[in-house]
């Protein structure tokens, strides 16, 4: 087996080793809640409605026998293998607030989420990328002035109050960019059996349907919140890479090529861009956590019905356990994978990187 493919094998076994620790941690933190609070919401609308009226013992015996159903007065370790069991026999298990499987639900509203963070990591890593290495490469001047001032804007102003910011002005002031995910004339036509739903991004199954119409109204509800979530990570990504650049031009093979007459354009994509593409790439791995987590504040504040909008409507009364934990396995899953791929486009995109995470992973 070559180290390469052992590379990859090690990281994709990271996964489920990494959702285990996660998982059981938080299912222990769980397991410490009283069990008739964590039964609350099984309970018939009646009960709920009476419980500010019930001592501690009285809603106890009213929540007993579902705390029995549900083994929520196990040790830790038997309800966390009730749990893994759920997983994969029941979706999740139920979720009383959703009164259904748990990832079923979170799949169906996963479309909106994915089709945020694609967009959000289409726009700022690229961006990132060459703005950063422009800034980088002409240090001191004008172009490098406006970047850092763009950049530290970007960096320090909290992703709502972008969001609010961008609302007034290009929303309620121009009228431009709407929030939610469609007009409410599409919205209705995307529901009807005509529209056929093949990936559930709007903007892939609009083109998939024919309807430019529909593809120019989502992309122009996209526009806001994906820029509000890619600012910051494009700040960050820059600053790498601008710091990057600036150490690597300073370095012989450089100044030797520049004693040979090659341009400075040639110098600047064909070997700058070339070595400070591991960087960048180790820096948008690390953003994946943050850029995935901040798609749930922007859903909720340009209301896309997305995941995000789901879990905080259904966690209002009680502690949703399956919910919780359903939850947990699916945000803790999609930032593993794209952390994954990222680590995999590195290694293969830079040789010494590549050599670097080999050797780190088999010794």
């Amino acid at each position: 087996m070559s180290p390469f493919v052992r590379f990859l094998l090690l990281r994709l076994l990271l996964i489920p080793l990494t959702l285990l620790i996660v998982t059981g941690t938080l299912m222990f933190m769980l397991t410490t809640i009283r069990p008739e609070i964590r039964a609350l919401q099984y309970l018939p609308y009646r009960i709920q409605g009476m419980v500010s009226e019930m001592t501690r013992e009285q809603l106890y015996q009213a929540a007993k026998p579902t705390i029995e159903k549900h083994h929520l007065e196990d040790p830790f370790p038997v309800q966390y293998a009730y749990w893994v069991v759920n997983v994969f026999s029941h979706g999740g298990g139920y979720s009383p607030t959703m009164k259904g499987e748990v990832f079923s639900a979170l799949l169906r509203r996963t479309p909106v989420t994915a089709e945020l963070t694609l967009y959000s990591l289409l726009l700022f890593i690229p961006l990132g990328v060459v703005s950063g290495l422009r800034a980088g490469w002409k240090q001191g001047r004008l172009l490098d002035w406006r970047f850092r001032i763009a950049a530290y804007g970007a960096a320090n102003l909290p992703p709502f109050i972008t969001a609010l910011f961008l609302l007034a002005f290009f929303y309620v002031f121009l009228g431009w960019f709407p929030p939610g995910r469609l007009g409410t004339a599409f919205s209705q036509e995307v529901l009807s059996p005509e529209f056929q739903r093949f990936t559930g991004l709007m903007t892939i199954d609009s083109l998939l349907n024919w309807r430019l119409d529909i593809f120019l109204d989502s992309v122009r509800h996209l526009v806001l919140p994906v820029v509000t979530l890619s600012m910051v990570h494009w700040a960050t990504l820059g600053r790498i890479v601008r710091s990057t650049i600036i150490i690597e031009a300073r370095k012989e093979y450089l100044t030797a090529a520049r004693a040979r007459g090659i341009p400075e354009r040639r110098l600047l994509w064909r070997h700058g861009l070339r070595n400070i593409l591991a960087p960048a790439l180790s820096s948008s791995a690390l953003t994946a956590a943050s850029l995935f987590t901040g798609v749930f504040m922007i859903e909720i504040i340009f209301d896309l019905d997305g995941v995000a909008d789901l879990v905080v409507n259904a966690s209002t009364t009680g502690v949703d356990v399956p919910l919780v934990m359903g939850f947990c396995v699916y945000s803790i899953s999609v930032i593993l994978v794209i952390m994954f791929v990222l680590d995999v486009l590195r290694a293969i995109l830079d040789p010494r990187s590549r050599e670097a995470m080999i050797h780190a992973n088999t010794h």
